[in-house]
């Protein structure tokens, strides 16, 4: 999110979506500038057609941590299925689960950078992520990923972009392909 003004100022942005709850300080001062660029946004939306695909948005409900508030996004794109957490923790897996019937995934984003507060062996079991695609620093102060999350992890492939760099999926002719471009 610290990032989103220079990224509205420096790429060509259509619309912006929030997620759930009161807007922060950053996400006010970003609204600001989408309001002089005429950028509509939207906030605790529930779906989102992309051409002729969907992004589904599960976590709707307002919760009073910031974090559990972070859009969880489910798409399936030829038939491979993704799972981005964002920040999400261990009480919104939960919810998510009791709501939801879902499916095996082929590629999860790990919530909050693979910190302790989420990626709970309940969420994983009943998922069961072919990748696991960790977020994090080099170094970082907070030591993430947590290594009883790693432990959960183990039986799908584990990416880091503190050790790969950026990845990348690439869907060509119905196949899946990772790049990983070294930092």
């Amino acid at each position: 999110m610290g990032e989103a003004i220079n990224l509205v100022n420096n790429f060509k942005v259509e619309k912006v979506i929030f997620n759930c709850g009161e807007f922060n300080d950053l996400e006010q001062e970003l609204i600001k500038v989408l309001d002089k660029k005429k950028i509509p946004y939207y906030s605790c939306i529930e779906e989102l057609n992309i051409d002729n695909k969907k992004l589904y948005f599960l976590q709707t409900k307002e919760y009073d941590n910031e974090n559990d508030n972070s859009n969880v996004i489910y798409t399936e794109l030829n038939g491979y299925r993704f799972m981005f957490m964002g920040d999400a923790s261990i009480t919104t897996e939960k919810e998510i689960l009791d709501k939801y019937d879902l499916p095996d995934i082929d590629a999860l984003k790990v919530g909050h950078h693979g910190s302790r507060t989420s990626s709970s062996k309940e969420f994983i079991d009943e998922i069961n992520p072919k990748y696991s695609i960790i977020s994090v620093g080099k170094n970082n102060r907070f030591r993430h990923p947590n290594k009883e999350v790693l432990n959960t992890l183990k039986d799908s492939k584990i990416y880091r972009t503190d050790e790969n760099g950026s990845i990348m999926f690439k869907i060509k002719n119905n196949k899946l392909k990772i790049e990983l471009c070294n930092p």
